[in-house]
């Protein structure tokens, strides 16, 4: 078993290559540097390992929330090499990663991370399984973290932020850090189809919040 795994939806991207459950290959993409960096990175890992695309048992990439440049190109390339190679996809959500660095306790864990605008991108997890997901002010964070709740941040900033909740402070993710979740979903057979899948922003994207709406005809 083959996989290539991507996650570009931070403030830094990353790909990796693994062989059963096993990191064989990393690189880092450091800073906003994915969208220049992540192919060109992608085929030097690949032709290292002397892999073939069709080689690949699925394509893992974190598909948000985060930066929305880095989300698209992430998932963008994703979705085009499984569907260049029909090699089935696995999206998983940023805060379903940072979440799983709690360890696999059933404890309920709560992800944050900055969302900008004063508001958090919130996740609520027990063990690996998502409970939910939402963009939350900082009251709604509070409420929704029961007293000597986990919180789990990456984000310096957000400790600040957050500091009444006392939460963990872990580094950022990397890409072969998904491949824990990403061995969950491939015994369970859950795949996602890449014609249908759709970026992990929660929330709007300023060309859409600023749109001006069409004025609907008038009635004749």
């Amino acid at each position: 078993m083959r996989l290539l795994l991507i996650h570009t939806a931070g403030n830094e991207g990353s790909v990796a290559l693994a062989e059963e459950r096993e990191i064989v290959a990393a690189e880092d993409l450091p800073g906003r540097s994915s969208s220049e960096r992540l192919v060109p990175a992608v085929r030097r890992l690949m032709e290292l390992q002397g892999w073939n695309l069709r080689d690949l048992t699925a394509v893992v990439v974190v598909h948000g929330p985060g930066s929305f440049t880095g989300v698209r190109v992430g998932l963008s390339a994703a979705k085009g090499l499984s569907e260049a190679g029909g090699i089935p996809l696995i999206a998983i959500s940023r805060l379903a990663l940072l979440a799983a660095t709690a360890g696999k306790s059933d404890e309920t864990v709560h992800a944050v991370l900055d969302a900008g605008r004063g508001e958090f991108y919130y996740g609520e997890y027990a063990g690996h399984r998502c409970l939910r997901e939402a963009l939350f002010s900082h009251e709604e964070v509070s409420a929704a973290v029961p007293d000597s709740g986990l919180v789990v941040v990456s984000e310096e900033k957000v400790v600040e932020m957050l500091s009444e909740l006392h939460p963990r402070f872990v580094d950022e993710p990397a890409a072969g850090d998904a491949l824990p979740l990403a061995l969950e979903r491939i015994s369970g057979n859950e795949f996602d189809d890449a014609a249908l899948l759709d970026a992990n922003y929660l929330r709007r994207t300023d060309a859409e919040i600023f749109a001006t709406p069409k004025a609907k005809s008038a009635v004749r």
